[in-house]
């Protein structure tokens, strides 16, 4: 008799746990986006001053449901300068850092702001979930930062190219199988080449700066993943003069698509953006650590990642994702 009640209890265990585990639903899954937007500053070096070529690319990563509302989102901006001087020299700057990478070392607060520019970007990211891309720019006020709604909510800062990126991130956005349940990272990666003006070629310094969205789970593993770069270069001749066109709208390497030209001028089998979207499907299912792996000596991706379709150079890929962890 005890073991017919043991028995019983045990079954009615198992039911009561398939039961609940039947009415346990899975979390929808989300869409990924990431959006940049750029703008420059060039000046011509003088007697008395290097002559200077900036670059301010904001950059936002989102998941937004069925509905396309924002469910999460992170800002972040590589604000970066280089200079050449008078001689026609490019100078090599020692390290780039993003403004949330710099933190309290961008100084907002030691200017008399009650927050840090990433405290700030931090709350408009909080602020704008929920919402749509049209009622995101509907946030912009008329002198280019946030309506009261947004002022309101600890950003006071200029918020118009947020509002730029959070909109392409949307307008970009792929299914993935990322949950609310995941963490948004961006990781931010920039790199310089540069060149001394001659009397045959003028001088170069080059900015290319590489973003790394993605969706993280409790493991530390990449679900979903998107790449993106922008690059700019900054000529000069002998005399530091620069004729660089500020005017001209700068696109991503992703946005120019099919007219980055790799296979036309390169080539290539695959576009740039083709290969960047080959690059982030390996990333799949691996921690930040990991992607170090996936980088072979020659800073071109291994085996799997060439034989996958990206056999372009994947070191920025590779630490831009890598400040994920």
């Amino acid at each position: 008799m005890k073991r017919l009640i043991s028995i019983l209890m045990a079954s009615a265990m198992i039911l009561t746990l398939f039961a609940f585990t039947s009415c346990k639903k899975e979390e929808p899954t989300l869409k990924l986006g990431l959006g940049v937007t750029t703008s420059t500053t060039a000046e011509s070096a003088t007697a008395d001053a290097d002559g200077k070529g900036q670059v301010t690319t904001t950059a936002a990563a989102v998941l937004v449901d069925a509905d396309g509302k924002i469910v999460k989102a992170f800002i972040d901006c590589a604000d970066n300068t280089v200079a050449f001087t008078a001689e026609g020299a490019a100078k090599k700057n020692e390290a780039f850092k993003t403004k949330y990478e710099l933190g309290a070392d961008y100084g907002m607060k030691k200017a008399g702001s009650a927050k840090e520019w990433f405290e700030q970007a931090d709350a408009f990211c909080a602020l704008i979930v929920g919402k749509t891309a049209a009622e995101v720019k509907a946030l912009v006020a008329s002198n280019y930062k946030g309506t009261d709604e947004v002022l309101n909510a600890g950003c006071t800062i200029y918020i118009s190219d947020f509002a730029v990126a959070v909109e392409k991130a949307i307008a970009n956005a792929t299914d993935s199988n990322a949950t609310k349940n995941d963490t948004l990272k961006l990781g931010v990666a920039t790199s310089q080449t540069t060149a001394d003006a001659t009397a045959e070629a003028k001088g170069s310094n080059k900015v290319a700066t590489t973003f790394f969205a993605a969706a993280v789970d409790a493991e530390g593993k990449i679900v979903a993943a998107s790449s993106d770069c922008v690059e700019v270069d900054f000529q000069f001749n002998t005399a530091g003069a620069t004729d660089f066109d500020t005017t001209k709208a700068v696109q991503s390497k992703k946005e120019k698509g099919d007219d980055y030209g790799m296979k036309a001028h390169a080539g290539a089998a695959k576009e740039w953006y083709e290969q960047a979207a080959a690059f982030d499907a390996a990333c799949i299912g691996k921690t930040a650590s990991e992607i170090n792996g996936l980088m072979g000596a020659d800073y071109k991706g291994n085996a799997d990642v060439q034989a996958a379709g990206c056999t372009i150079y994947v070191s920025d890929f590779v630490k831009a994702a890598s400040k994920i962890g």
